[in-house]
């Protein structure tokens, strides 16, 4: 009995497809016309229109080929050598101020100072440490004396609102200078 209903079901589908079908082919069949006059009448009008001059090619500017003769020359992809006297000059112990690049380097030192955070303070044993957070959300205890930064910034004094820093910055070749900066806690 279900078999034989869905044997009408498809059999009624394929003449209501063809009975579609029909009625398609009609419609179209009556939008043909042979009426072509106005598509002659357009190739007649670009025929007629006058035939318009080309431009000249634009004139080929001649490059004179370029030898490029490394000899003598340093190769890019080595890093640039110092002389020793110069880094010697440089980082010498004059009068002047230079960084102290004997010390032991501290782990906050490895940051710039834009990436560290000031997120509070705290009292121990009388002493006012500062609770910085850095990049990566590592949250270090510091206190005056302590170094923090790319430029050799030692910590002069801790406020309960920012940390003020001495920082050692390259002023020329061979010459350093003291910056004031400072870290303000965060909100």
């Amino acid at each position: 009995m279900i078999l034989f209903a869905k044997n009408r079901f498809y059999r009624n589908k394929k003449v209501v497809v063809g009975i579609s079908c029909c009625y398609l082919v009609l419609g179209l069949s009556a939008c043909v016309s042979n009426d072509v006059s106005d598509l002659n009448r357009y190739v007649q009008g670009v025929k007629a229109k006058p035939k318009g001059m080309i431009q000249p090619l634009p004139e080929i500017k001649v490059v004179e080929p370029f030898i490029f003769e490394p000899a003598g020359l340093r190769d890019p992809f080595r890093p640039i050598e110092r002389r020793q006297d110069e880094e010697r000059s440089e980082f010498s112990g004059g009068a002047g101020i230079h960084p102290d690049r004997s010390r032991r380097k501290e782990e906050l030192e490895s940051y710039s100072l834009d990436t560290l955070r000031m997120v509070g303070t705290l009292t121990m044993d009388n002493t006012l440490w500062a609770l910085v957070k850095a990049a990566e959300g590592t949250i270090h205890r510091v206190q005056q004396g302590n170094h923090m930064g790319r430029n050799y910034g030692e910590i002069i004094r801790i406020l309960d609102d920012r940390i003020e820093l001495m920082e050692i910055i390259p002023d020329k070749p061979g010459a350093w200078r003291e910056q004031q900066a400072s870290l303000a806690l965060a909100e």
